[in-house]
């Protein structure tokens, strides 16, 4: 027989849903008022976007406005479910919002087109399918990139030192957003002023790279749209040659100080500031191993190309090896040269590195470097185990024992993850694509990367895929920004259960 919801039940449900339709409202309230600064940019430049955000913007906020005030009466502490919710609203109801510009402004691009834009900035990936972005007006540039820079840490994380104070708790919903660590530990008694204070340091790291981008050679407004996409990680960039546009061995040295700095943990970026003092990043294990991994292995791949006779000189094949392993290896998807005219093995040996390179609490994407340690760590206690099955070993990170329960955690997140890149080839190479293309733009968009290789390389984009094919790859830069389970776990019967 089946068992009937109770009037009382089917109440409370549709006010827990009615919390979050509020609390998306108001984030879409302050998204739309996000626009305003493209708005600006394109009066000052006089680009001829002007009315066309004038329409976004009233569109944005009017539906924003709408869904906050009709359900005022439904505003409540939200619980886990309701956070999980939001997060995902937030994540693929904002995009369709953010195509407005694009929309208005680029002739004949489709809505398929422009999500994919809109969700490849916000998601931090970088992957395009546009072509002539100089030829575009300056203000739809900015805004590109400004999606990836408020990406970066993610408006949640903005939100959640706003929704407080609206009568909206923050804390689940500041641990469904962000990734790894985090999740666990407070930076500041007060999970507002951990948000403010993330901000900020973010906000202050992104100021010192435009001001390093400006004095390097860069041109203003040049030096803005790449800080974006350099803090954001996100490889948005104002030319199609992307930075083969400046060949400037200045500006690429920046663009590979800052994209690391972005690759690291923020907390640690955070404890560094707050105590005036190097030391978090000597104490954190998860540093040295971002380090070691990336630029040993730019320094690897430089010598492997030099040797296979890619470049005349070592140091040429440094400078493009330092500059384009960095960005692929912290996920952010800038390219000084095309490196899919390289051996093969470079190519792929970066989209490995784009996997798990990155820290947790990074603006990068992947499993993170700390899961990776831990798998290490695991399989290690495995061959332990096999010769002395008596022996008592335990998983360490850092020096501090990892429970059981974080182990088998990551277990189930890798093999999530890796099924989800087994399946999502197969359907992009039964859809039509080669296999090389349709592996390379799982990884890079599961990873939100940006550039594979084959159809997806580096010297070209994402244009020649098919609608289908483009929805497959917007949807796996959802699951890779919301770390997979954040965005599955919607779909599953458990989490609409009583």
């Amino acid at each position: 027989m089946t068992r009937l919801a109770s009037p009382d039940f089917a109440t409370s449900e549709l006010k827990r849903n009615l919390s979050v339709i509020n609390a998306l409202g108001l984030v879409t309230l302050i998204f739309g008022a996000t626009m305003l600064f493209p708005l600006a940019v394109s009066w000052w430049t006089e680009d001829g976007a002007t009315l066309h955000y004038d329409v976004a913007i009233l569109v944005t906020c009017s539906a924003g406005a709408a869904a906050w005030l009709s359900t005022r009466r439904c505003r409540r502490e939200l619980e886990v479910r309701d956070a999980f919710l939001l997060v995902v609203l937030v994540w693929t109801v904002l995009p369709a919002f953010a195509t407005l510009p694009l929309l208005r402004v680029i002739d004949g691009l489709s809505f398929t087109d422009a999500y994919f834009e809109a969700i490849s900035g916000i998601t931090t990936t970088g992957s395009t399918v546009l072509t002539g972005l100089e030829h575009l007006p300056v203000s739809i540039n900015v805004w590109r990139t400004q999606l990836v820079w408020m990406g970066g840490m993610g408006l949640i994380v903005l939100a959640v030192a706003v929704l407080p104070l609206l009568g909206v708790g923050g804390r689940q919903l500041f641990k469904a957003e962000t990734p790894g660590p985090m999740k666990e530990s407070k930076l500041t008694p007060r999970l507002t002023e951990t948000a403010k204070g993330l901000w900020i340091v973010y906000a202050l790291v992104s100021l010192a790279c435009m001001v390093a981008y400006w004095l390097a050679g860069m041109q203003p407004l040049d030096a803005l749209m790449h800080m974006f996409s350099t803090m954001g990680l996100g490889g948005f960039s104002s030319y199609d040659a992307s930075y083969a546009q400046f060949d400037s061995v200045a500006i690429e040295t920046v663009a590979v100080i800052f994209m690391l700095a972005a690759g690291l943990n923020f907390a640690t970026h955070f404890s560094a500031f707050r105590t005036r003092s190097v030391a978090p990043y000597r104490q954190d294990h998860e540093v040295r191993l971002f380090l070691i991994v990336t630029l040993g292995s730019a320094i690897g791949l430089a010598l492997y190309i030099w040797s296979m006779g890619v470049y005349d000189s070592l140091a040429t094949a440094l400078r493009y090896a330092l500059f384009n392993t960095v960005s692929i290896a912290t996920t952010t998807g800038f390219a000084s040269t095309d490196y899919a005219l390289w051996p093969m093995f470079a190519g792929l040996w970066m989209l490995f590195l784009s996997s798990f390179a990155t820290s947790a609490g990074s603006t990068g994407g992947g499993i993170k470097m700390v899961r990776a340690a831990i798998l290490y760590q695991q399989v290690y206690r495995e061959f332990i185990r096999i010769l002395h099955p008596n022996a008592y070993t335990q998983v360490k990170f850092g020096g501090a024992v990892v429970p059981n329960h974080i182990v088998f955690a990551v277990l189930a997140f890798l093999f999530v993850y890796i099924a989800i890149i087994v399946s999502l080839t197969l359907v992009m190479v039964a859809s039509g694509l080669d296999v090389l293309t349709g592996f390379t733009a799982i990884v890079a968009s599961v990873n939100n990367t940006g550039p594979g290789l084959g159809e997806v390389g580096p010297a070209s984009n994402y244009q020649s895929l098919t609608d289908f094919q483009t929805w497959v790859c917007t949807f796996a830069m959802l699951l890779g920004r919301l770390e997979l389970f954040t965005l599955l776990i919607v779909f599953t019967p458990v989490f609409w259960r009583k």
